[in-house]
């Protein structure tokens, strides 16, 4: 539906109170899921973080790459391996995950929040120790536990007008290079930025009453209503760690948490910037 000059004029004013709530604050994007390979919802997301920076909002961008690393795995014969949810990444694999998300997803990134003329800079968890870790209590090889993270670089990308993005991965005091659970550093670091929001770009309408009915979208949650969720079945399987990581935020003093539908069209200006919102925002 093509909107006419007045239409376009009254969603502006509508946009106005959120543009001034959301001013010089820090908003953390975690940015992964279908969003992440639908070249159409590409476009979309990055055109929304570019238009959320020039009206003053400081953005950080967070990414994964999974489907990437699993496609250059498969292209060098290597099969990916999961162990309770986590990539299983020995001495070449965690090399493959350096060279994909450090190399190619992080600049393409950055490149396509340049055509949206946008200024965009690309760093990884290496690159000033941004991301300190440890390897993780189980036996995934080099799959790191954040420790720190540093936010130095991040502030001054952000304070030079530039939107930070993020690759996840990370290295240890003897600079070890481990893999990292892309939700996890983007809640630890929206607590370490002090963050307005925390928003979970994800393949799902949000947390539901009952998964096969998107209907049935739980708008808010208090940290605190977590355990009783999770005990009665609601929050399971791969909604767990994504979950964990919202109430952590909250805990560390991120002031919302937000899982919403990278599947929808501008879902984080929705988000943002109306009176509706979208997804389910976790509060502490």
């Amino acid at each position: 539906m093509e909107l006419n000059n007045s239409d376009k004029a009254q969603v502006l004013a509508q946009a106005l109170p959120y543009i001034q709530k959301y001013y010089n604050k820090v908003v953390v994007v975690k940015y992964g899921g279908n969003a992440m390979i639908n070249e159409d919802l590409k476009a979309a997301v990055m055109s929304d973080i570019v238009l959320l920076s020039l009206v003053g909002i400081r953005i950080v961008l967070v990414h994964g790459g999974g489907p990437e690393i699993t496609e250059t795995l498969n292209a060098m014969g290597r099969e990916s391996r999961f162990v309770g949810g986590l990539r299983y990444t020995d001495e070449e694999t965690v090399r493959v995950v350096q060279m994909v998300l450090a190399g190619k997803t992080n600049k393409d990134l950055v490149g396509l929040l340049q055509q949206n003329k946008g200024q965009a800079l690309g760093i990884c968890g290496i690159d000033g120790k941004t991301i300190q870790v440890k390897k993780i209590d189980k036996d995934v090889g080099f799959v790191g536990e954040i420790t720190g993270v540093r936010t130095k670089l991040i502030n001054d990308a952000l304070n030079n007008g530039y939107i930070p993005v993020i690759a996840t991965i990370g290295c240890d005091e003897q600079g070890a290079v481990y893999n990292i659970n892309a939700d996890a550093a983007a809640a630890r670091i929206a607590a370490e930025l002090h963050a307005e929001s925390l928003i979970l770009l994800t393949d799902i309408r949000g947390l539901l009453w009952d998964k096969e009915d998107e209907s049935t979208l739980i708008t808010s949650v208090n940290a605190s209503e977590v355990p009783a969720l999770t005990s009665r079945g609601i929050i399971q399987g791969g909604m767990i760690p994504k979950v964990e990581c919202c109430v952590e935020a909250v805990r560390r003093g991120v002031r919302q948490a937000n899982i919403i539908d990278g599947r929808v069209p501008h879902s984080i200006l929705i988000e943002l910037l109306t009176d509706e919102g979208l997804g389910t925002m976790f509060l502490g």
